[in-house]
Protein backbone atom coordinates (compact mmCIF):
# COMPACT_ATOMS: atom_id res chain seq x y z
CA UNK A 1 0.00 0.00 0.00
CA UNK A 2 1.16 3.66 -0.14
CA UNK A 3 1.50 5.94 2.67
CA UNK A 4 0.98 9.51 2.55
CA UNK A 5 2.65 12.24 3.76
CA UNK A 6 1.27 15.90 3.83
CA UNK A 7 2.63 18.98 2.22
CA UNK A 8 0.98 21.74 0.42
CA UNK A 9 1.03 23.19 -2.93
CA UNK A 10 -1.55 25.45 -4.63
CA UNK A 11 -4.64 25.48 -7.62
CA UNK A 12 -5.07 28.67 -9.46
CA UNK A 13 -8.25 29.87 -6.45
CA UNK A 14 -7.00 27.68 -3.49
CA UNK A 15 -4.51 25.31 -1.73
CA UNK A 16 -4.77 22.06 -1.90
CA UNK A 17 -2.64 18.67 -0.22
CA UNK A 18 0.41 17.49 -1.87
CA UNK A 19 1.12 13.73 -1.18
CA UNK A 20 4.50 12.37 -0.79
CA UNK A 21 4.09 8.58 -1.01
CA UNK A 22 6.62 6.16 0.81
CA UNK A 23 6.51 2.16 -0.53
CA UNK A 24 6.37 0.14 2.17
CA UNK A 25 5.50 -3.57 3.31
CA UNK A 26 1.51 -4.59 2.81
CA UNK A 27 1.49 -4.69 6.29
CA UNK A 28 2.61 -0.92 6.91
CA UNK A 29 0.32 1.42 8.33
CA UNK A 30 0.68 4.84 10.54
CA UNK A 31 -0.96 6.47 13.50
CA UNK A 32 -1.04 10.25 10.73
CA UNK A 33 -4.23 12.00 9.81
CA UNK A 34 -4.40 11.30 6.31
CA UNK A 35 -5.52 14.59 4.46
CA UNK A 36 -8.54 14.97 2.44
CA UNK A 37 -6.95 15.12 -0.79
CA UNK A 38 -4.28 13.53 -3.49
CA UNK A 39 -1.05 15.38 -5.09
CA UNK A 40 -0.65 15.02 -8.72
CA UNK A 41 2.03 16.82 -10.40
CA UNK A 42 -0.18 18.77 -12.19
CA UNK A 43 -2.42 20.05 -9.02
CA UNK A 44 -0.79 23.09 -9.20
CA UNK A 45 -2.45 25.23 -11.74
CA UNK A 46 -1.00 26.47 -15.05
CA UNK A 47 0.33 24.32 -17.17
CA UNK A 48 4.27 26.18 -16.83
CA UNK A 49 7.23 24.23 -18.30
CA UNK A 50 10.49 24.44 -16.30
CA UNK A 51 12.50 27.46 -17.08
CA UNK A 52 16.00 27.21 -19.50
CA UNK A 53 18.91 28.82 -18.01
CA UNK A 54 18.44 31.81 -20.94
CA UNK A 55 15.33 32.79 -19.06
CA UNK A 56 16.78 33.05 -15.63
CA UNK A 57 16.58 37.11 -16.13
CA UNK A 58 13.38 37.17 -17.16
CA UNK A 59 11.81 39.19 -14.90
CA UNK A 60 8.94 39.46 -16.62
CA UNK A 61 8.00 35.93 -17.22
CA UNK A 62 4.62 33.99 -16.85
CA UNK A 63 5.84 32.76 -13.60
CA UNK A 64 6.24 35.90 -12.27
CA UNK A 65 2.80 37.27 -13.41
CA UNK A 66 1.31 34.09 -11.54
CA UNK A 67 2.56 34.74 -7.69
CA UNK A 68 1.57 38.42 -9.02
CA UNK A 69 -1.98 37.53 -8.46
CA UNK A 70 -1.77 36.22 -5.33
CA UNK A 71 0.11 38.61 -3.68
CA UNK A 72 -0.60 41.94 -6.16
CA UNK A 73 0.24 44.16 -2.48
CA UNK A 74 3.74 43.02 -2.03
CA UNK A 75 6.46 44.67 -4.73
CA UNK A 76 8.95 42.04 -6.30
CA UNK A 77 12.81 42.56 -4.92
CA UNK A 78 13.91 40.11 -8.42
CA UNK A 79 14.96 43.31 -10.32
CA UNK A 80 18.86 42.43 -11.20
CA UNK A 81 20.85 40.67 -13.51
CA UNK A 82 24.04 39.05 -12.91
CA UNK A 83 25.54 41.30 -15.60
CA UNK A 84 24.41 43.99 -13.40
CA UNK A 85 26.05 42.95 -10.22
CA UNK A 86 29.39 42.04 -12.54
CA UNK A 87 28.63 38.87 -11.61
CA UNK A 88 29.93 35.31 -12.98
CA UNK A 89 27.74 32.19 -12.87
CA UNK A 90 28.83 28.86 -13.58
CA UNK A 91 26.36 25.90 -13.34
CA UNK A 92 27.21 21.83 -14.10
CA UNK A 93 25.17 18.66 -13.37
CA UNK A 94 27.53 16.27 -11.80
CA UNK A 95 25.44 13.23 -11.73
CA UNK A 96 22.81 11.77 -10.54
CA UNK A 97 21.88 9.54 -7.19
CA UNK A 98 19.25 7.10 -6.95
CA UNK A 99 19.49 4.93 -3.76
CA UNK A 100 15.72 3.50 -3.64
CA UNK A 101 12.59 4.18 -5.19
CA UNK A 102 10.70 6.05 -2.81
CA UNK A 103 10.59 9.93 -3.29
CA UNK A 104 13.40 11.83 -1.43
CA UNK A 105 11.67 13.75 1.48
CA UNK A 106 14.85 15.74 3.13
CA UNK A 107 18.26 16.18 2.32
CA UNK A 108 21.25 17.89 4.47
CA UNK A 109 25.22 18.06 4.55
CA UNK A 110 27.36 17.26 7.71
CA UNK A 111 30.55 16.59 8.02
CA UNK A 112 31.29 15.99 4.36
CA UNK A 113 28.71 13.51 4.40
CA UNK A 114 25.06 13.75 2.86
CA UNK A 115 22.10 12.14 4.19
CA UNK A 116 19.37 12.17 2.43
CA UNK A 117 15.59 10.45 3.33
CA UNK A 118 13.65 7.98 1.17
CA UNK A 119 10.74 6.93 2.32
CA UNK A 120 12.13 4.93 5.85
CA UNK A 121 15.36 4.74 4.74
CA UNK A 122 18.24 7.44 5.51
CA UNK A 123 21.30 7.15 3.33
CA UNK A 124 24.76 8.38 3.80
CA UNK A 125 26.71 9.46 0.74
CA UNK A 126 30.41 10.86 0.78
CA UNK A 127 29.90 14.07 -1.07
CA UNK A 128 33.41 13.66 -2.49
CA UNK A 129 32.77 10.53 -4.53
CA UNK A 130 29.50 10.30 -4.42
CA UNK A 131 29.91 6.85 -2.55
CA UNK A 132 27.10 5.07 -0.31
CA UNK A 133 28.80 4.67 2.86
CA UNK A 134 25.78 3.61 4.95
CA UNK A 135 21.86 2.99 5.04
CA UNK A 136 20.17 2.79 7.97
CA UNK A 137 16.51 2.65 9.42
CA UNK A 138 13.69 1.71 11.56
CA UNK A 139 12.91 -2.17 11.07
CA UNK A 140 9.36 -1.04 12.50
CA UNK A 141 7.49 -0.94 8.95
CA UNK A 142 5.15 1.50 10.17
CA UNK A 143 7.45 4.01 10.91
CA UNK A 144 6.80 5.53 7.56
CA UNK A 145 8.60 8.19 6.06
CA UNK A 146 11.65 10.14 8.01
CA UNK A 147 10.48 13.99 7.17
CA UNK A 148 13.80 15.33 8.92
CA UNK A 149 17.10 15.18 10.46
CA UNK A 150 19.66 17.22 12.50
CA UNK A 151 22.54 16.57 14.59
CA UNK A 152 23.72 17.62 18.11
CA UNK A 153 27.73 16.28 18.92
CA UNK A 154 27.97 13.29 18.09
CA UNK A 155 24.34 12.58 17.81
CA UNK A 156 21.61 12.62 14.96
CA UNK A 157 18.33 12.96 14.68
CA UNK A 158 15.44 11.99 12.98
CA UNK A 159 11.66 12.97 12.53
CA UNK A 160 9.53 10.44 11.15
CA UNK A 161 5.58 10.17 10.16
CA UNK A 162 4.67 7.66 12.73
CA UNK A 163 4.83 10.85 15.47
CA UNK A 164 8.28 9.69 16.77
CA UNK A 165 11.48 11.21 17.14
CA UNK A 166 14.95 8.93 17.07
CA UNK A 167 18.36 9.33 17.98
CA UNK A 168 21.15 7.66 16.67
CA UNK A 169 24.78 7.31 17.30
CA UNK A 170 26.45 9.03 14.31
CA UNK A 171 29.00 7.43 12.71
CA UNK A 172 33.13 7.87 12.92
CA UNK A 173 36.09 7.97 11.12
CA UNK A 174 36.40 4.95 12.43
CA UNK A 175 32.89 2.73 12.41
CA UNK A 176 30.58 4.11 9.36
CA UNK A 177 27.22 2.04 11.20
CA UNK A 178 24.82 4.53 12.32
CA UNK A 179 23.25 3.14 15.40
CA UNK A 180 19.85 3.51 17.87
CA UNK A 181 20.12 4.75 20.51
CA UNK A 182 16.71 6.31 21.74
CA UNK A 183 13.44 7.12 20.61
CA UNK A 184 11.78 10.05 21.57
CA UNK A 185 9.56 10.53 24.11
CA UNK A 186 11.67 8.00 26.11
CA UNK A 187 10.30 5.26 28.02
CA UNK A 188 11.83 6.44 31.59
CA UNK A 189 10.05 10.03 30.05
CA UNK A 190 6.93 8.45 30.01
CA UNK A 191 7.15 6.40 32.96
CA UNK A 192 8.25 9.95 34.78
CA UNK A 193 4.87 11.11 33.79
CA UNK A 194 2.30 8.64 33.30
CA UNK A 195 0.69 8.38 36.90
CA UNK A 196 -0.86 12.05 36.84
CA UNK A 197 -3.59 13.12 35.29
CA UNK A 198 -2.59 16.56 34.61
CA UNK A 199 -0.14 15.07 32.36
CA UNK A 200 -2.50 13.83 29.31
CA UNK A 201 -4.24 15.67 26.86
CA UNK A 202 -6.74 15.36 24.83
CA UNK A 203 -5.61 14.79 20.75
CA UNK A 204 -9.24 13.98 19.64
CA UNK A 205 -12.99 13.24 21.08
CA UNK A 206 -12.44 10.00 23.06
CA UNK A 207 -8.35 10.07 23.27
CA UNK A 208 -5.74 11.21 25.48
CA UNK A 209 -1.87 11.21 24.95
CA UNK A 210 0.77 12.49 27.72
CA UNK A 211 1.68 16.25 26.37
CA UNK A 212 5.46 14.68 25.87
CA UNK A 213 4.49 12.91 23.19
CA UNK A 214 3.45 14.13 19.27
CA UNK A 215 0.25 12.64 18.26
CA UNK A 216 0.72 13.63 14.23
CA UNK A 217 3.86 12.63 11.82
CA UNK A 218 7.03 14.70 12.97
CA UNK A 219 7.56 17.86 10.01
CA UNK A 220 10.61 19.50 11.50
CA UNK A 221 13.53 19.45 13.64
CA UNK A 222 15.90 22.40 14.70
CA UNK A 223 18.70 22.60 16.98
CA UNK A 224 20.12 25.36 19.47
CA UNK A 225 22.12 25.35 22.38
CA UNK A 226 21.89 21.64 23.57
CA UNK A 227 17.88 21.65 23.01
CA UNK A 228 15.94 20.22 20.16
CA UNK A 229 12.74 21.84 18.71
CA UNK A 230 10.09 19.68 17.12
CA UNK A 231 7.43 20.92 14.79
CA UNK A 232 3.97 18.01 13.90
CA UNK A 233 0.86 18.09 11.80
CA UNK A 234 -0.47 17.80 15.43
CA UNK A 235 0.23 21.71 15.64
CA UNK A 236 2.29 21.61 18.18
CA UNK A 237 6.16 22.89 19.00
CA UNK A 238 8.43 20.65 21.67
CA UNK A 239 11.33 21.65 23.45
CA UNK A 240 14.02 18.48 24.35
CA UNK A 241 16.94 18.43 26.14
CA UNK A 242 19.43 17.02 24.29
CA UNK A 243 21.67 15.55 26.97
CA UNK A 244 19.00 13.12 28.78
CA UNK A 245 16.29 13.30 25.74
CA UNK A 246 13.62 14.56 28.12
CA UNK A 247 10.68 16.33 26.79
CA UNK A 248 10.98 20.41 28.78
CA UNK A 249 8.50 22.38 27.00
CA UNK A 250 4.97 21.81 24.59
CA UNK A 251 3.15 24.75 23.16
CA UNK A 252 0.48 24.45 21.27
CA UNK A 253 1.40 27.00 18.34
CA UNK A 254 -0.81 27.20 15.16
CA UNK A 255 -4.38 26.28 14.32
CA UNK A 256 -3.42 23.63 11.50
CA UNK A 257 -0.26 21.61 10.81
CA UNK A 258 3.32 23.18 11.18
CA UNK A 259 5.41 22.34 8.27
CA UNK A 260 8.22 23.89 9.37
CA UNK A 261 10.82 25.45 12.18
CA UNK A 262 14.14 27.29 11.99
CA UNK A 263 16.11 28.88 14.76
CA UNK A 264 18.35 32.19 14.74
CA UNK A 265 21.26 32.69 15.78
CA UNK A 266 20.44 34.31 19.12
CA UNK A 267 17.72 31.61 19.73
CA UNK A 268 14.59 33.28 18.49
CA UNK A 269 12.09 30.27 17.02
CA UNK A 270 9.98 30.46 13.60
CA UNK A 271 7.80 28.09 12.50
CA UNK A 272 5.41 27.96 9.72
CA UNK A 273 1.84 26.80 9.38
CA UNK A 274 -0.43 25.51 6.86
CA UNK A 275 -2.47 28.30 8.63
CA UNK A 276 -1.18 30.89 6.66
CA UNK A 277 1.23 31.99 9.46
CA UNK A 278 4.43 32.37 10.71
CA UNK A 279 4.90 32.36 14.47
CA UNK A 280 7.99 34.14 16.41
CA UNK A 281 9.14 32.79 19.99
CA UNK A 282 11.24 33.31 22.20
CA UNK A 283 12.50 32.06 25.75
CA UNK A 284 11.54 34.55 28.89
CA UNK A 285 11.37 33.53 32.42
CA UNK A 286 8.74 33.06 33.86
CA UNK A 287 7.61 33.60 37.59
CA UNK A 288 11.43 33.88 38.41
CA UNK A 289 11.56 29.94 38.30
CA UNK A 290 12.07 28.42 34.92
CA UNK A 291 12.79 29.52 31.40
CA UNK A 292 9.83 29.07 28.56
CA UNK A 293 9.35 30.08 25.39
CA UNK A 294 6.59 32.99 24.29
CA UNK A 295 5.15 33.95 21.52
CA UNK A 296 6.19 37.88 20.26
CA UNK A 297 4.82 38.34 17.22
CA UNK A 298 2.74 36.37 14.60
CA UNK A 299 3.41 37.21 10.64
CA UNK A 300 0.62 37.04 8.22
CA UNK A 301 0.80 37.73 4.89
CA UNK A 302 0.87 34.72 2.89
CA UNK A 303 -2.57 33.41 1.24
CA UNK A 304 -1.97 29.71 1.59
CA UNK A 305 0.33 27.07 3.46
CA UNK A 306 3.80 28.00 4.40
CA UNK A 307 5.92 25.34 3.63
CA UNK A 308 8.83 26.45 4.18
CA UNK A 309 11.54 29.07 5.88
CA UNK A 310 15.53 30.07 5.82
CA UNK A 311 17.48 32.61 7.82
CA UNK A 312 20.25 34.97 6.47
CA UNK A 313 23.74 34.31 8.41
CA UNK A 314 22.96 36.99 10.99
CA UNK A 315 18.68 35.98 11.95
CA UNK A 316 18.60 39.63 10.46
CA UNK A 317 16.42 38.36 7.49
CA UNK A 318 13.87 35.66 7.06
CA UNK A 319 12.59 34.21 3.99
CA UNK A 320 9.67 32.26 4.16
CA UNK A 321 7.80 29.88 0.69
CA UNK A 322 4.33 28.99 0.39
CA UNK A 323 1.59 27.25 -1.68
CA UNK A 324 0.86 31.06 -3.39
CA UNK A 325 4.19 30.90 -5.23
CA UNK A 326 6.09 33.67 -3.45
CA UNK A 327 8.93 33.78 -1.30
CA UNK A 328 8.43 36.55 1.04
CA UNK A 329 11.23 38.74 2.25
CA UNK A 330 11.28 39.34 6.27
CA UNK A 331 13.51 42.27 7.70
CA UNK A 332 14.09 42.76 11.56
CA UNK A 333 12.44 46.02 12.64
CA UNK A 334 11.77 47.79 16.15
CA UNK A 335 8.35 47.78 16.38
CA UNK A 336 5.63 45.44 18.00
CA UNK A 337 5.49 43.24 14.29
CA UNK A 338 8.96 42.72 14.94
CA UNK A 339 9.74 41.67 11.44
CA UNK A 340 8.21 43.79 8.71
CA UNK A 341 7.31 42.34 4.97
CA UNK A 342 10.30 44.39 2.09
CA UNK A 343 9.19 42.41 -0.82
CA UNK A 344 8.54 39.21 -3.03
CA UNK A 345 11.16 37.06 -5.05
CA UNK A 346 8.95 35.70 -7.74
CA UNK A 347 9.86 33.24 -10.54
CA UNK A 348 8.83 29.74 -9.91
CA UNK A 349 5.83 28.39 -11.28
CA UNK A 350 4.02 26.36 -8.66
CA UNK A 351 4.09 26.09 -5.35
CA UNK A 352 7.66 26.63 -2.84
CA UNK A 353 7.98 23.64 -1.41
CA UNK A 354 11.88 23.71 0.08
CA UNK A 355 14.69 26.40 1.26
CA UNK A 356 17.80 27.09 2.72
CA UNK A 357 20.75 29.48 2.72
CA UNK A 358 24.31 28.79 2.48
CA UNK A 359 26.82 31.97 2.75
CA UNK A 360 23.31 34.36 2.06
CA UNK A 361 22.94 32.66 -1.17
CA UNK A 362 19.31 31.37 -1.16
CA UNK A 363 17.99 28.19 -3.06
CA UNK A 364 14.51 27.72 -3.89
CA UNK A 365 13.49 24.34 -4.90
CA UNK A 366 9.32 24.13 -6.46
CA UNK A 367 6.67 21.97 -7.46
CA UNK A 368 7.80 23.56 -10.90
CA UNK A 369 10.68 20.84 -10.49
CA UNK A 370 13.12 23.82 -10.62
CA UNK A 371 15.67 25.07 -8.33
CA UNK A 372 16.14 29.03 -8.00
CA UNK A 373 19.72 30.44 -6.73
CA UNK A 374 19.07 33.95 -5.33
CA UNK A 375 21.41 36.61 -4.34
CA UNK A 376 20.69 40.07 -2.80
CA UNK A 377 22.82 42.96 -4.43
CA UNK A 378 23.23 46.76 -4.61
CA UNK A 379 22.28 49.36 -2.05
CA UNK A 380 18.41 49.45 -2.20
CA UNK A 381 18.07 45.67 -1.09
CA UNK A 382 16.84 43.93 -4.73
CA UNK A 383 17.58 40.56 -5.40
CA UNK A 384 19.04 38.91 -8.51
CA UNK A 385 17.70 35.32 -9.59
CA UNK A 386 21.78 34.05 -10.10
CA UNK A 387 20.64 30.77 -11.95
CA UNK A 388 17.73 27.82 -12.32
CA UNK A 389 18.67 24.12 -12.13
CA UNK A 390 16.17 22.43 -14.52
CA UNK A 391 16.30 18.30 -15.27
CA UNK A 392 13.63 16.91 -12.49
CA UNK A 393 10.57 15.28 -13.64
CA UNK A 394 8.41 15.59 -10.20
CA UNK A 395 8.82 18.51 -7.67
CA UNK A 396 11.86 19.59 -5.74
CA UNK A 397 11.29 18.38 -2.19
CA UNK A 398 14.61 19.39 -0.45
CA UNK A 399 17.53 20.97 -1.12
CA UNK A 400 21.75 20.74 0.54
CA UNK A 401 24.15 22.68 -0.68
CA UNK A 402 28.00 22.43 0.94
CA UNK A 403 31.24 24.82 0.02
CA UNK A 404 33.11 23.44 -2.26
CA UNK A 405 36.97 23.39 -0.94
CA UNK A 406 38.10 22.34 -4.27
CA UNK A 407 36.97 25.87 -5.84
CA UNK A 408 39.83 28.32 -5.06
CA UNK A 409 37.81 31.56 -6.24
CA UNK A 410 34.72 32.28 -6.41
CA UNK A 411 31.47 30.84 -4.46
CA UNK A 412 32.15 27.44 -5.00
CA UNK A 413 29.26 25.16 -3.82
CA UNK A 414 28.01 21.52 -3.88
CA UNK A 415 24.09 21.84 -4.63
CA UNK A 416 21.92 18.47 -3.84
CA UNK A 417 18.12 18.41 -5.13
CA UNK A 418 16.15 15.68 -3.94
CA UNK A 419 12.75 15.12 -5.86
CA UNK A 420 9.79 13.01 -5.97
CA UNK A 421 11.14 11.57 -8.94
CA UNK A 422 13.40 9.65 -6.28
CA UNK A 423 16.53 11.07 -7.86
CA UNK A 424 19.17 13.38 -6.17
CA UNK A 425 21.10 15.35 -8.58
CA UNK A 426 24.47 17.14 -8.03
CA UNK A 427 25.25 20.19 -9.60
CA UNK A 428 28.64 22.40 -9.04
CA UNK A 429 27.77 25.91 -8.97
CA UNK A 430 30.48 28.70 -8.61
CA UNK A 431 29.69 32.33 -8.39
CA UNK A 432 32.13 34.75 -8.97
CA UNK A 433 33.19 38.63 -9.04
CA UNK A 434 33.72 39.59 -12.92
CA UNK A 435 35.77 42.96 -11.54
CA UNK A 436 36.17 45.06 -9.00
CA UNK A 437 33.13 47.03 -8.11
CA UNK A 438 32.49 50.23 -5.80
CA UNK A 439 31.32 49.48 -2.53
CA UNK A 440 27.81 50.98 -1.84
CA UNK A 441 28.57 53.58 0.92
Amino acid sequence: MKVKSWLSTCTTTSCNTIMDYATLSPSSSTTSTKPPSKFSDDSISTSTTSPSSSSTASYGSLQSNLSLQTLPSVPSLQNLSPETLNISVAKNWVTCLKPHPFHVSFLCVHSNLLYATSGSFINVFDIETFTLIDTFYVKNSSSGSVKSVTFCNKTIFTASQDSKIRAWDLATSDNNRHKLIATLPTVKDRLRRCILPKNYVRVRRHKKRLWIQHHDAVSGLAIFDEFLYSVSWDKYLKMWSTSDLRCMESIKAHDDAINAVIVSVDGTIYTASADRSIKVWEKSVKDGRKSVHGLIATLVKHKSAVNALALNRDGSVLFSGSCDRSILVWEREDSANYMVVTGALRGHGKAILCLINVNDILFSGSADRTVRIWQRGGPDGKFCCLTVLDGHAKPVRSLAAAVDNNVTTGGGMKVFSGSFDGEIKVWDVAVSTLQPTTPYL
